[in-house]
């Protein structure tokens, strides 16, 4: 998996990045073959032709929303790497098991006695599982305390992330991701540094220096003394080539900045991830109290639990779960999957490990009627590639979960063709756009490098909800995303209950046609900031 530099600046709202056009038609049929001669299978069997697909394996399914009738199967049960729709079964299954009001608290606790303004014993910060907690809630945390009176502890801040284990990357997962933010340790106790809620990751912004010859400038979101950054970059004349670059040395908490940027250049902006996120928490959260004039005498300590009896002295709730949902779904948060599927087996089965997670997942796949027998899920987001899923069985889910009674807010929580709202659109805002599947189709997309997804619901022509699952792995194209969106979009313009079936034509987008074949289409668009598809 390729990992892009990126140098622009990042604002929120994200401004939209390059749209991804698609030149759609209805005579997807051969030349000389009228779409009138041709059904749904002929229709979906010509998309799937494209060049693109030559000796690569597809699995499609398309099915009645309402009756379950399978309208379309091309090699519905090949097991293929579905990357990010993984978070189908993940996000399902947290719905069901968690519920959709279930909420992380982070806690602040002690053991130790009051003498006036003095704590005499340890603080324990205690989390659980929140991937969502910002810099500003370890501020709340600390000023609770200092508005009970407490001046001085004089003992330590003690971490007790021990509701995970210490397993904090996942199976097979690539090593030379380990820096980027979509590959965060999972903890517990984490840090995010923004409203995406990047658990684990520490924003780098990097400016040209004065003049040339000057170091760059270094800022980091939250301010934190956690990391260290090493500036061996340079800023040369105006106008010259930047290749500022900014990645972690492995296995420490260095950052380096290398590479140069020019005078007047704009800002090379990178989110990274923290090596140990335990650490991480407790070091913003000492910050905090510092900066409330509460004075911690020790030095922060990790991975100790809470002694029986403590009391608890401060506390922060997350969002419920149906509100997660949304940056989780919307954007394809890999740490909030990963966070999610160990909570799963803490509640489940007192484990938060990533083997009890993925057995309570598997029993609620089977209860709704999904052959766990035929899949293999090693991790919550799919950013393992030993993950292996059919289209198949992902349709089954999409199905069974219609009737559930949290099907409506699990269901808003999937991206939207062409909204353009980043909330609301998530990583489908610049798709199928001007085509009947805008703001019409809901879907989550996956994408690895030669793996790519989407499954979800469009509604056609005459009015009949569909359930659709594309899953295409080896291809060697560097996208195929609009061979799928062709695929939606004739399904959003026929009437397939009865009537001509046109093929929606695919074409490749302008800014892919000459991109290597690692880029930009092996990732999940929401892992690429500022996103550029």
């Amino acid at each position: 998996m390729s990992r892009p530099v990126i140098r622009r600046a990042w604002t929120w709202p994200l401004a939209l990045g390059l749209v991804a056009a698609l030149s759609w038609s209805a005579g997807g049929a051969p030349a000389g073959a009228g779409p009138s001669a041709i059904g749904l299978k002929g229709a979906i069997d010509t998309i799937l032709a494209d060049s693109r697909m030559e000796g690569a394996a597809a699995s499609v399914v398309v099915a009645d929303a309402t009756t379950g009738q399978r309208l379309y199967e091309r090699a519905a049960g090949d097991r293929l790497m579905p990357a990010s729709n993984t978070k189908l079964a993940t996000s399902t299954a947290a719905m069901a098991l968690l519920g959709p009001d279930h909420r992380f608290r982070t806690d602040v606790l002690s053991t130790g006695s009051r003498s006036g303004s003095t704590l005499q014993g340890d603080l324990y910060l205690r989390g659980t599982g929140d991937p969502t907690t910002l810099a500003s809630d370890y501020g709340k945390l600390a000023a609770q305390l200092r508005e009970s009176g407490i001046r001085k502890v004089t003992g330590r801040i003690v971490a007790d992330d021990t509701r995970f284990d210490t397993s904090r990357l996942g199976r097979s997962w690539a090593a030379d991701d380990e820096s980027s933010y979509y590959s965060a340790q999972i903890s517990p106790l984490t840090v995010a540094p923004d409203t995406d809620y990047d658990a684990g990751t520490v924003i780098v912004e990097a400016l040209p220096g004065a003049a040339p010859g000057a170091r760059p400038v270094v800022k980091l979101t939250p301010p934190t003394g956690y990391v260290r950054v090493d500036v061996r970059g340079t800023t040369v004349p105006a106008g010259g080539t930047d290749t500022l670059a900014v990645e972690r040395e492995h296995g420490t908490n260095t950052i380096v900045v290398s590479g140069n940027i020019p005078v007047g250049g704009s800002a090379t902006k990178e989110w990274v991830t923290v090596w140990e996120p335990t650490g991480y928490a407790a070091s913003v959260f000492a910050d905090a109290l510092a900066e409330r004039g509460v004075r911690v005498l020790g030095s922060p300590r990790l991975g100790r639990p809470t002694p029986p009896g403590a009391k608890v002295l401060a506390s922060h709730s997350s969002m419920p779960l149906k509100e997660l949902m949304l940056p989780f779904m919307k954007l394809s948060n890999n740490m909030h999957a990963e966070a999610l599927t160990k909570t799963i087996g803490y509640e489940t089965a007192g484990q938060g490990t990533w083997s009890a997670g993925l057995a309570a997942i598997d029993g609620f796949l089977k209860k709704e009627g999904v052959e766990a027998a035929k899949l293999r899920q090693v991790d919550g987001s799919g950013l393992s590639r030993m993950n292996v899923f059919s289209a198949d069985q992902l349709t089954r889910l999409l199905l069974a979960v219609t009737d559930a009674p949290w099907y409506a807010d699990w269901h808003a929580s999937l991206p939207v063709a062409c909204n353009p709202d980043r909330a609301i659109g998530g990583t489908l805002r610049t798709r199928m756009c001007n085509t009947p599947a805008a703001l019409n189709a809901r879907a989550k997309t996956g994408s690895l490098t030669g793996a790519s997804a989407l499954s979800g619901y469009v509604t056609d022509a005459g009015g009949r909800e569909l359930v659709y699952s594309i899953v295409l792995n080896n291809y060697l194209a560097s996208s195929v995303k609009s061979i799928e969106d062709a695929i939606v979009v004739t399904l959003a313009g026929s009437d397939t209950a009865g009537g001509e079936i046109a093929a929606a034509r695919p074409s490749v987008p302008q800014q892919l046609r000459n991109a290597p074949r690692s880029a930009p289409g092996d990732l999940e668009c929401a892992w690429r900031k500022p996103e550029i598809c």
